[in-house]
């Protein structure tokens, strides 16, 4: 029998994980749209916040930086200093030891030269490089010291030497000796532009064990040699001036010859010449309490400038930023699996945005949210205005296609709170066919002796959709002046206007709606184009010219329904000269509010329903509202701004009814 094992998913995205949730960031980006930013930078703020169940690169970047923060804080470059001076330690308590049971003059001698040894460790192991040690545990001390040298200073150039070096004998310090040899000799020939790659197979045929990596070619040997060799020369820059003369001193006695210590330098050489871009005069300061060999401390360096170039790459802040710049590699490495599977459900999220359509370019170039997009976000705004009207005084969200209107030959499941009639024959249907499947005999016939009739459940009940055939002429002026920003009403007048526009286009097609924004001029404006409308400082509530444009609405659909729906926070301190430009003053002046007046006695004489949603407690304000209602058999509402969306849709609906 085969024995399987099981383990976690490294084979790319998880084919278990949810689907990427569009909806949640596409809100995410409408909101940022909606208050100002442009679609491209409400993606990027999207991606680097991340939505409720998502990490975003924020998120990310920060976990790095602790990470690194972390390893600053806890390690210090003084392992292999420490180890080096326990393993003296040792071996000078042992050979003392060794001479007080000795009676010989010679014995004496040598105490006295052990007590003379220089207080510097790496003067003391220089100065016992020619002792003769009378203790054999003593000589074995030493003789560690020279291996750890020797195993640290490779650990530095090359990962996992001290490990694999640890008991090494003279044939294997020899093989690694050759290697650095015919290393040198290989780097030197691709400084002369020589074609090298011929010598480069044969030495790693030689010596590839000591690659890992297994590189293709002498460039990528380069690549991973420098990124090491800058490390341990930051390390070294690290260190302080005492420690550093110390360890200087301490790899010459590396496996008890200078010559490695040669070898190191000369290669260091070669990869500075061959890749000075790489960071070889940086430090970092270490603050921590655990030690840290050589090998380690050049890997601890490693390991924190990849941090910090990932956080470089997670932060998005250069020209030409992309996540597929982020290393998933290192992501992996460092913060784990979950971190780059995040990186990449980020990633996957923008492209999927841009691939289903609710980012597209726009003539000029520029990202724009498409069509699909500014449905999905009004459908959103109508579903919360939905839930607010579902709180009040018993209304709801009743999902009809039209109110008592004419049928469209669909039907659907009747849910909680539908009043339209049923459709008979389908729920009849549905009872049979529910019936049936659960066994039953239909029409009176026998199952087990017992007649069995047909009963109705809550589930086969179908109604039959209508729709509503009547045609409004709907007008809606909202307030685009930049008071409305200041007082944050920007946002939610925004959210009011797409959720009347998605009820109108979907649930009232035949009804004609028109969207006018007024500063202090006024404009015929879209749902994508109010979307992306930033405030601006512009003086002016410019009401009069807006009503001209409701007016000019109302006169193209002479046989609709005219309905007029105002949404102001100001006065009207603006109106249109007959030149074209846009006359201010404040307090209103007379004409200005002649002109309003006119305008709306035009709209009473059309017999437009006029609603005027007030916004703010401003005692001028209200006298002025008030009076153009009254003047026009119009109504005020002064909703707060959570619910602004429900009274103006059913404002709207109302109208519709009456």
């Amino acid at each position: 029998m085969r024995n399987t094992r099981y383990g976690p998913y490294d084979g790319g995205p998880d084919p278990l994980a949810a689907p990427v949730d569009l909806r949640e960031a596409l809100e995410a980006i409408g909101q940022d749209v909606l208050e100002g930013s442009s679609p491209r930078r409400a993606m990027q703020e999207m991606l680097r916040r991340g939505t409720k169940n998502m990490r975003g690169l924020d998120d990310l970047a920060a976990q790095a930086n602790r990470r690194r923060r972390e390893m600053l804080k806890k390690k210090n470059l003084d392992g292999t200093l420490q180890e080096v001076r326990e393993l003296l330690d040792k071996a000078v308590l042992e050979e003392r030891k060794t001479l007080a049971r000795a009676l010989d003059d010679d014995a004496r001698f040598k105490e006295m030269q052990i007590e003379d040894l220089s207080p510097s460790t790496a003067q003391a192991v220089q100065e016992l490089s020619d002792y003769e040690w009378r203790s054999s545990e003593a000589r074995e001390n030493y003789e560690k010291i020279k291996d750890l040298l020797g195993r640290e200073v490779l650990d530095q150039r090359f990962a996992g030497m001290k490990q694999a070096l640890e008991g090494a004998t003279e044939e294997d310090k020899q093989r690694v000796t050759d290697m650095l040899s015919d290393l040198n000799e290989l780097l030197d020939a691709n400084a002369r532009g020589e074609d090298t790659q011929e010598k480069f197979d044969e030495f790693m045929d030689k010596h590839g064990q000591f690659f890992p990596e297994n590189p293709k070619n002498v460039d990528e040997l380069i690549d991973s040699l420098a990124q090491r060799a800058a490390a341990a020369q930051r390390l070294r820059n690290s260190l302080s001036p005492e420690q550093r003369a110390e360890l200087d001193a301490l790899a010459q006695q590396a496996f008890g010859s200078a010559d490695l210590q040669d070898q190191l330098s000369k290669l260091d050489g070669h990869l500075q010449a061959a890749r000075p871009g790489e960071d070889w005069n940086g430090s970092q300061d270490f603050r921590g309490q655990e030690g840290m060999g050589l090998g380690d401390g050049t890997g601890a360096l490693q390991d924190i400038a990849e941090l910090e170039q990932l956080g470089d790459q997670l932060s998005q802040q250069y020209n030409g930023a992309a996540l597929d710049d982020i290393d998933a590699e290192a992501l992996v490495r460092q913060l784990g699996p979950e971190a780059a599977a995040d990186a990449r459900t980020l990633a996957d999220l923008e492209k999927a945005l841009q691939q289903q359509g609710f980012l597209d370019k726009g003539a000029d170039g520029q990202w724009r949210l498409s069509p699909k997009a500014m449905r999905q976000l009004g459908q959103s705004a109508l579903r919360d205005v939905a839930s607010k009207l579902n709180s009040r005084g018993g209304e709801r969200d009743t999902r009809k296609a039209g109110a008592m209107g004419e049928p469209t030959g669909a039907s659907r499941a009747w849910e909680f709170g539908d009043t339209e009639p049923w459709d008979t024959v389908r729920t009849i249907n549905n009872a049979v066919l529910r019936t049936a499947s659960t066994g039953g005999t239909l029409l009176g016939g026998q199952a087990g002796g017992r007649s069995s009739k047909i009963s109705l459940a809550v589930t086969d009940v179908e109604i039959t959709e209508t729709e509503q055939r009547s045609h409004a002429a709907v007008a809606l002026l909202v307030d685009t002046s930049f008071s409305m920003v200041m007082d944050g009403r920007w946002v939610p007048m925004k959210r009011t206007a797409l959720a009347l526009n998605h009820l109108v286009s979907t649930r009232f097609r035949g009804d004609d709606l028109q969207m006018i924004g007024f500063g202090r001029h006024a404009q015929t404006l879209t749902a994508s184009e109010l979307a992306g409308l930033d405030g601006a400082w512009d003086q002016g509530t410019n009401l009069h010219h807006a009503l001209m444009l409701a007016v000019r609405h109302l006169r193209r659909n002479p046989n609709a329904q005219p309905v007029v729906m105002i949404v102001t926070d100001g006065e009207p301190t603006a109106h249109l000269e007959p030149d074209g430009h846009a006359f201010f003053d404040y307090p209103p002046h007379p004409k200005t509010l002649g002109l309003t007046v006119r305008e709306l006695d035009t709209l009473a004489k059309l017999g437009a329903q006029v609603t005027i949603f007030r916004l703010g407690d401003d005692p001028g304000l209200a006298r002025v509202v008030d009076r153009m209602a009254q003047r026009v058999g119009g109504r005020v509402v002064a909703p707060d701004l959570d619910g602004l969306g429900a009274e103006v849709v059913s404002n709207y609906l109302k109208a519709r009814r009456r």
